[in-house]
């Protein structure tokens, strides 16, 4: 490696530069030209010695993209040589460039939602959320009780062995069966993380599971897990529900519970004080006989004039 890039960062005596790999400015502009993109070499910043006649100068760095970076060419010379000759070109980040962001693993980038069609996520052999699964191994262990192993340590009169291992088809059955005939399964580990997660999510402490009426134990719209985890978890199936379609604990809740509150029937009125049904005949005239008024008279005039 160079002079340049090993360095030592800790604080040390100065030196003094040579002084013909201090002069050659001229040279190390050139390499530093040569070596960048045209116009991004900007003023000489100084020089430092970074041994016996082996000096670094910087350049500052003009390129867009690359603020406070600086082009360090260093330079040197031989014992009794007075040609300075080339070292080294390489672009540097000076005290207050602008750098990229610490790298970070990919699978610490990671988060839920990132996948997307095509995308493919390897596991890796040792992840703790799995174990291996059914092997398909038809031999039983040395010291099972079925084992032909254990034969000879049992006399004849007590006991008498009986080969009953059961065959390969008869283990893919039954492994197929319970569902562990995979290469690797859900470990305790894995079970265990998977269940604070939806509980973090769709559990008693969140908001809308406070509010609610009653808990998903006892809601319609409930399916249950199989597996362990049944005796926790479950999923919903109300299309109204903030959770359709989710992993749920029994203890979750919402609005849309099956048994949160029954349809009332419509307000039936009163019957009213006073029936207001009916129809009242009102006559136009009153009555000849009640006196308030007499019959008109025929010969007056239509307007009313004497």
């Amino acid at each position: 490696m160079s002079a340049a890039t090993t360095r030592s960062r800790t604080p040390r005596t100065p030196r003094t530069p040579d002084r013909l790999c201090a002069e050659a400015v001229d040279l190390a502009r050139e390499a530093a030209e040569e070596a960048a993109a045209p116009g991004v070499i900007g003023d000489h910043e100084g020089v430092v010695a970074e041994g016996d006649r082996v000096v670094t100068h910087f350049f500052a760095c003009e390129e867009p993209g690359y603020r406070g970076w600086r082009w360090a060419v260093t330079v040197t010379r031989a014992s009794r040589a007075k040609n300075v000759t080339l070292d080294e070109t390489v672009l540097l980040p000076g005290a207050d460039a602008l750098l990229a962001p610490e790298w970070v693993p990919w699978s610490e980038r990671l988060r839920p939602g990132d996948m997307g069609p095509g995308d493919l996520l390897p596991t890796e052999q040792d992840d703790l959320r799995l174990e291996p699964g059914y092997t398909g191994e038809d031999a039983p262990p040395p010291n099972s009780a079925v084992s032909e192993d254990m034969a000879d340590h049992l006399d004849a009169e007590d006991a008498e062995i009986v080969s009953r291992t059961p065959s390969r088809g008869a283990i893919a059955s039954v492994a197929e069966e319970l569902g562990v005939r995979r290469a690797r399964v859900l470990s305790r580990y894995g079970l265990h993380v998977a269940a604070d997660r939806w509980d973090e999510s769709f559990g008693a402490k969140t908001p809308m599971a406070q509010a609610a009426p009653a808990s998903c134990e006892s809601c319609g719209f409930l399916v249950p897990l199989a597996g362990s985890l049944k005796q926790a978890f479950g999923v919903c199936a109300n299309e109204f529900s903030p959770a359709d379609g989710r992993v749920v604990s029994l203890s979750y809740g919402c609005g849309g519970h099956s048994e949160a509150a029954v349809m009332p029937k419509p307000p039936r009125p009163a019957p009213p004080v006073l029936d207001s049904m009916a129809t009242d005949a009102f006559p136009l005239r009153p009555a000849k006989d009640s006196g308030s008024t007499t019959e008109p008279d025929g010969t007056s005039e239509d307007l009313g004039h004497s």
